[in-house]
């Protein structure tokens, strides 16, 4: 079965002192061990970017250009990289149909990505962002056994 990270995961992979990190890192062991397809779209790369490379003193992670782009490159060789396909009209309904604003338009995206490409569970720990979208299974990395 296929599995969308949530950018939240990739994130914690390069932040060893986060608590959220071995969480992070066994739950996708585990996923490896059942043969699970570990996704990410460019979306996912995007976000990841944006935090990696945002001051720490603006909640980001404070890395340079040339380390935060070792960092996309390791994430490509890791996971499957899903080709950018047409998600606008998907995306439109998602956004109309749970009413989605602000922030959560972002997830709303990755949601897209994820009907598009037949992708039908997501690994997050921000599991409430997620919880509208009926069709969607929300995997918690601290339950994956």
């Amino acid at each position: 079965m296929a599995t969308l990270l949530d950018t939240n995961i990739l994130l914690r992979l390069i932040q060893p002192g986060s608590p959220y990190s071995p969480v992070a890192e066994k739950a996708l062991a585990v996923m490896r061990r059942k043969s699970e397809a570990l996704c990410v779209v460019s979306q996912n790369l995007f976000e990841f970017w944006a935090v990696a490379t945002r001051p720490q003193a603006d909640n980001g992670l404070g890395l340079s250009v040339d380390q935060a782009l070792r960092e996309i490159g390791r994430l490509r060789r890791l996971f499957v990289l899903l080709p950018e396909l047409p998600l606008q009209s998907e995306w439109e309904k998602l956004v109309v149909q749970y009413q989605v604003t602000g922030k959560n338009s972002h997830d709303a995206r990755l949601v897209a990505a994820m009907r598009v490409h037949q992708v039908n569970q997501i690994l997050t720990f921000n599991g409430d962002d997620f919880a509208r979208y009926a069709d969607l299974t929300v995997l918690d990395p601290s339950l994956v056994v």
